[in-house]
């Protein structure tokens, strides 16, 4: 590397940070589909991405890329704890039932597009990083590639494909990738059909596969005992993770379904031929056996087709209750493990996903399952370090409080909630249910994440038993002055050790002539510029009186990062 120059600072423009629209990445991985375009998105003032054609800058005399190693730091006491640099904020987004989207049926395709655009755009403002879109809620499909037929909510007709012809989920994908939301698959598992009204195709597998369905709550519903079954919504899954470009795939609490009073799930045949049948074993311990098959099928179906593809699970947020077992949680309330045959806590301790979003939809005061008591059980039980550990926070109770749970009536219950969170090691992040009420605001609990929690960039976690090759960095930095100010410019990294190159870059900035560099504060990135060849940002806010240090590090898919380049920029004396 080259020792740095000096560079005269013309003119300070103050504005909105902007990185160069990048061309789709380019990995050695199999084709998924359309690639991720490379589209600029800002933080700590994000912003819908604009695209600018500028001429080339002209450089003057030019400041270039130092090794850190030449750079001694000015003895500087950081003052308040920073943020955290890595953290899951995501939000669910219904299909059922037109929950959030679309907002009913039959919409016309613009319309659909169009709210969804604003949708995510209000999603990048408040400062989330990923999106759990559900994309198929009873044996139907929002997207094209699929065997099942095409969701009633989307077109108003189970079948029915939309006019004009457009695949929904590529559209979303899309959309998520070009503001830096990771985008997770959501799956209900269990239902064929929602009820009685729904509208059912001659394609839909209750008519293919009746021996493979029951009748409950109204609803036909997959018998989980019969192997061919699990094979089934495995294969389905897989399809969707070879032909998509998901960052994840993840299912609810829909398992074996709640109880129903007055009614019984008739699978006695089913457990009395069954393969898997133990000496001993009862239906409940069966049931139980069923689900976890059909778990660890669906992580081999996903690691056997895209091994990065992440894979979580979002079930009730009580294992079991400490009155039922004295390694459950001091609540008393409805019971994953008994209610839903959901044996959450297994998962967890066999890596057999790779996060757990336990529903803990329940205030501070509400006596049966208070929010902190159900929290601190999950991380005492969330230990096995192949397994991560978000809380999913019930959005929608948030200023409807009862009798019996008088917390959300009070404004600061969600802030609390976020700050309990931080101060649990191994909470590593947050899901709200659901994007109707974020935009609802009850409470300003969105201006609340905007403006405050959220306000700074914040990196999805890495899961190293995933991938924990970092990319390697990118080279050649150099800096110029332009019209609109600072600009940074650089070659793209190679390809690491795994294949991977970069997805993105951080472009973090230091004041002084020797700061400290420090990489694991938020508040000193200034862009986060999304794809491969995006490597260009103009900081359009640097004050042209003082003396900066300017950082570059690269990440690739699972949010890995580089070591940092450096450049130093003064005023000319």
């Amino acid at each position: 590397m080259r020792l740095g120059a000096y560079l005269l600072l013309l003119v300070a423009v103050l504005g909105w940070h902007g990185c160069r629209q990048a061309k789709p990445v380019v990995t050695k991985r199999p084709p998924v589909g359309p690639a991720r375009p490379a589209v600029a998105a800002t933080k700590p003032i994000p912003q819908k991405p604009v695209v600018v054609k500028r001429p080339p800058p002209t450089p003057v005399p030019p400041v270039v890329e130092t090794s850190v190693e030449s750079i001694e730091f000015d003895e500087v006491a950081d003052l308040t704890p920073p943020p955290p640099k890595r953290e899951f904020r995501a939000v669910w987004i219904a299909t059922v039932e037109n929950m959030d989207w679309p907002s009913k049926k039959g919409l016309p395709v613009a319309t659909q597009q169009r709210e969804l655009i604003e949708m995510f755009d209000m999603h990048q403002r408040m400062g989330l990083n990923a999106v759990i879109f559900q994309i198929r809620s009873a044996a139907d499909a929002f997207y094209a590639k699929s065997s099942e037929p095409w969701s009633e909510w989307l077109t108003g007709q189970q079948g029915l494909a939309p006019e004009p012809f457009y695949d929904p989920m590529e559209f979303m994908i899309d959309q998520a990738h070009q503001r830096g939301l990771e985008f997770h698959a959501w799956f209900n598992l269990d239902r064929a059909t929602f009820g009685k009204s729904s509208s059912i195709a001659p394609t839909n597998i209750i008519y293919r596969k009746p021996e493979w369905i029951l009748t409950y709550g109204g609803r036909k519903l997959f018998n989980l005992g019969v192997p061919a079954v699990r094979s089934y919504i495995a294969g389905i899954v897989a399809n969707v993770v070879r032909e998509y470009d998901v960052d994840g795939i993840h299912f609810d609490d829909y398992f074996y379904p709640y109880a129903e009073a007055g009614q019984t799930l008739k699978d006695d045949d089913t457990f009395k031929s069954s393969p898997n049948l133990l000496p001993g074993m009862t239906k409940g311990d069966w049931r139980r056996d069923n689900v976890n098959r059909l778990v660890a099928e669906l992580r081999d179906s996903i690691r056997a087709n895209k091994p990065w593809v992440k894979f979580g699970i979002s079930p009730f947020g009580i294992w079991k209750n400490k009155s039922n077992d004295p390694e459950g949680s001091a609540t008393n309330g409805g019971q994953a493990y008994y209610d839903n045959y959901a044996d959450t806590r297994k998962w967890v301790r066999d890596s057999l996903i790779d996060y757990i979003v336990p529903q803990v939809y329940f205030s501070s005061e509400f006596g049966r399952a208070p929010y902190k008591s159900l929290v601190e059980w999950w991380t005492q039980n969330c230990t096995n370090s192949n397994c991560q550990l978000y809380i999913g926070h019930g959005a929608y109770r948030v200023g409807r409080g009862s009798d019996r749970d008088p917390g959300w009536w009070r404004q600061t219950e969600f802030p609390n909630q976020i700050r309990y969170n931080r101060d649990q090691q191994l909470v590593q992040g947050s899901v709200l249910f659901s994007a109707r009420n974020i935009k609802l605001n009850p409470l300003a609990i969105r201006d609340s994440l905007q403006t405050n929690f959220y306000r700074h960039l914040a990196l999805v976690p890495t899961m190293p038993w995933l991938d924990s090759i970092p990319p390697l960095p990118p080279h050649d930095l150099k800096a110029a002055m332009t019209p609109e100010g600072v600009e940074l410019f650089w070659q793209q990294a190679a390809e690491a050790l795994d294949g991977d190159v970069a997805n993105g870059y951080l472009v973090y900035r230091f004041e002084g002539q020797r700061p400290r560099l420090r990489l694991d504060d938020p508040r000193c990135i200034v862009a986060h510029c999304i794809g491969e060849e995006a490597t260009r940002y103009i900081d359009k806010t640097a004050d042209p009186a003082k003396k900066y240090v300017y950082a570059i590090t690269a990440l690739d898919r699972l949010n890995n990062e580089s070591r940092e380049v450096v450049v130093k920029v003064s005023p000319q004396r």
